[in-house]
């Protein structure tokens, strides 16, 4: 179940239309960008959170 975490990053970067956009802009990149940017360490984070949980249990 907690493997589910995984899906969050795939589905939040699949659906384009929901971000195909140029603003709000962050530190003057458009939104576009960053926000693709800032699933780097959103994935990375559950991707450690979710190899812990399975580390343990198996």
């Amino acid at each position: 179940m907690i493997r589910l975490l995984l899906l969050i990053p795939f589905i939040g970067l699949l659906w384009v239309p929901f971000y195909n956009f140029r603003e709000p802009a962050l530190f003057g990149f458009p939104f576009f960008y960053w926000y693709q940017l800032s699933f780097v360490p959103v994935s990375a984070f559950l991707t450690y959170l979710v190899y812990l949980k399975v580390k343990h249990d198996g």
